[in-house]
């Protein structure tokens, strides 16, 4: 069988049209990020390239206490755009949140977390209650994390969150579900 140039380009131009369609539904539900700041050490560090899993609260879906979330804050980057962060969530609406002593404390109970960079959480909060529709978040590097605990993030509503990281794929050696 004998294959025209006519029939090679009318195949290709119909694969790369599936390849575009598939590439967009991909896209819709999951997207590749790369971290950029040490807050999240040693979950994860600068220049890990994970997946962001984009319609993980669509709907009546919530966040939950230890979900990895990026979302848009106020900080705003050099060129004046508000920068998307990636923190853990810690508190969920209507939880009380107390920090003292290096320990968190959620509705008056010990919050143990394992995975903290340095074992402890600077700072102080005392008995703040989370807001409706809000999340208290914080990074797991907390001597270096800028998050709820500071006024320029604060709580996270749930429309300003982007997402879910679900998966480090970069480097290799360290791929890793989230």
């Amino acid at each position: 069988m004998v294959v025209t140039m006519s029939d090679f380009v009318k195949s290709l131009i119909k694969d790369i049209i599936v390849a575009a369609i598939l590439a967009a539904v991909v896209i819709s539900f999951v997207r590749p990020t790369i971290v950029k700041q040490t807050s999240m050490q040693d979950t994860l560090n600068p220049n890990d390239y994970i997946i962001m899993y984009r319609r993980a609260y669509s709907g009546d879906k919530e966040p939950k206490r230890g979900d990895i979330v990026i979302f848009k804050s106020e900080l705003q980057d050099e060129n004046g755009k508000n920068k998307l962060l990636i923190k853990r969530v810690i508190g969920l609406p209507g939880d009380k949140i107390t920090i003292n002593d290096g320990k968190v404390y959620i509705n008056d109970k010990e919050y143990a977390e394992s995975y903290l960079k340095d074992g402890y959480t600077t700072g102080s909060v005392n008995n703040f209650k989370v807001p409706k529709g809000e999340y208290f978040v914080m990074g797991d590097n907390r001597v270096v994390s800028i998050d709820s605990r500071y006024s320029e993030v604060g709580c996270v509503k749930k429309d300003a969150i982007k997402g879910r990281a679900v998966l480090r794929l970069f480097p290799f050696t360290k791929i890793k579900k989230l």
